[in-house]
């Protein structure tokens, strides 16, 4: 089965309200058995548009358990926090069985 990543791009405007979030999404994460592989870091666009400046991907079993970790009752209860603090792209990509 392939694994599931969800990567994202956001540009925070908040960095009050997104420490907060950024405090309780690693439990969540943990939770449904995924884990970070970037979360920062320096980036530079090689191609295309500049992206959003802060960079995370995760990497979860499967497609579905990264699904089932974005729409559980944990991550929905705090989503906001990441909606109101920051603006950007979030991709669900399934990897290489």
């Amino acid at each position: 089965m392939a694994k599931g990543y969800l990567i994202v791009h956001l540009d925070v405007h908040d960095a009050e309200k997104f420490e907060k979030y950024r405090d309780k999404v690693p439990a969540t994460i943990a939770q449904y058995g995924g884990r970070y592989l970037v979360r920062g870091g320096a980036m530079e666009t090689m191609e295309g548009d500049e992206l959003p400046p802060r960079n995370v991907v995760l990497e979860f079993d499967s497609v579905e358990a990264a699904r089932t970790w974005y729409n559980s009752p944990e991550y929905q209860a705090i989503i906001g926090l990441r909606l109101d603090a920051s603006t950007g792209h979030a991709q669900l990509v399934a990897g290489i069985d």
